[in-house]
């Protein structure tokens, strides 16, 4: 369904162009389009979103994703995220396309504000940039460093010991907090859903890990603040307009912390190595046994500091296709983990594989 609409709109239809008539058709109502096409391709992919009442475009956004795995070209989205709160910019995009003839079909921005030592949060710039990308036709995931509810000195990213059913007990300080974080996030959430933006969410990333306030906990207690916080988002707040991607680190428990198909779109894992093989980036397998999309949430070579910047990323598509084929999308890192910093992206960006922000189906985007 997807190649017959990109083949009309760019007048390449095997039957010739459309007529003026069709033309006119399709500039008035762009709308039926995109009805056109979740209605059609719904009838190819019984996944839908998890929040019954998500957005047309939310549910065509998954089906486009959901219908990549099956093909045998252009079926991985690429990706790349381009900085934290005031640091978000499309300067990284710019270099990318400058360097590779191509604009990377995912934008990524987070929340998070680092200031020294303590850690806030700041949705306006990063909103403005996701924004800018996905009227140019790009898909929108947004993540969040998020601070530390139970602590009210410093909001310490990598504080240990944190009980996390505390920030479920109403009544208490940290509690208190927890709401007015969520309330921060789903303002900025909220932004994005007025301008049509669907977002791929991806809270808690590398839960399964222990250098986070909120990871390496026991698995029911994370699954119960991840539903709260799907709770709210969804129900209280209303936001119709995500879809829900639990990210644990590359560990051989990334299917440990998984809160349920019920509350989860997408998975993925995040993966900071050269070695593209089962050998060095596990827990492949558990995840893989899932029937949600899958893919790399972060993709960074050589290791999780201070990389070279001369990876060949000709091998990471090459380990994809050999190791990892169920995965449908990837996102780079920025600085010197980015498509922009090293080797022969020119070529991965340009494989059959790949689909980029052009070959997005324009029902997708926003005006």
């Amino acid at each position: 369904m997807y190649e017959k609409l990109r083949r009309r709109e760019m007048h390449v239809s095997a039957k010739g162009p459309p007529n003026p008539a069709e033309i006119q058709i399709m500039r008035l109502f762009p709308q039926t389009l995109l009805t056109l096409f979740l209605t059609l391709s719904t009838a190819m992919h019984a996944l839908t979103p998890v929040n019954p009442d998500a957005t047309p475009r939310t549910r065509a956004t998954l089906d486009f994703i959901v219908g990549l795995e099956p093909r045998t070209e252009k079926r991985l989205l690429s990706g790349q995220f381009v900085g934290f709160g005031p640091g978000a910019q499309l300067a990284l995009m710019d270099q990318i396309h400058a360097k590779t003839g191509q604009w990377p079909a995912i934008i990524g921005v987070d929340y998070a504000n680092f200031n020294g030592s303590t850690i806030s949060l700041e949705t306006a710039i990063p909103n403005r940039v996701a924004l800018a990308y996905a009227r140019a036709g790009g898909i929108v995931t947004v993540s969040a460093h998020l601070y530390n509810p139970a602590n009210p000195a410093d909001y310490g990213l990598r504080d240990k010991g944190v009980d996390l059913d505390t920030l479920l007990q109403p009544g208490t300080p940290a509690h208190a907090r927890w709401m007015h974080q969520l309330d921060e996030v789903a303002a900025g959430l909220q932004e994005l859903r007025a301008a049509g933006a669907v977002v791929l969410w991806r809270p808690f990333h590398e839960m399964n890990g222990d250098w986070f306030w909120w990871g390496a906990k026991k698995p029911a207690a994370f699954v119960r603040l991840w539903r709260h916080m799907f709770d709210y988002f969804t129900t209280t707040k209303g936001l119709d307009n995500l879809l829900w991607v639990y990210g644990p680190n590359h560990m051989d428990n990334t299917a440990d912390y998984y809160p349920g198909d019920d509350c989860v779109d997408i998975v993925g894992f995040d993966a900071y190595t050269d070695h593209i093989n089962p050998k060095r980036i596990h827990g492949y397998p558990a995840l893989a046994k899932i029937k949600k999309p899958l893919g790399f949430t972060e993709y960074g070579p050589f290791g999780s500091k201070n990389p070279p910047g001369d990876y060949d990323y000709r091998r990471f598509i090459d380990g994809i296709m050999k190791h990892f084929p169920r995965s449908t999308f990837f996102m780079c890192w920025d600085d010197n983990w980015s498509l922009a910093s090293n080797l022969h992206t020119r070529e991965l960006l340009a494989h059959p594989w790949v689909v980029n922000r052009d070959d997005l189906p324009s029902a997708l985007g926003i005006q």
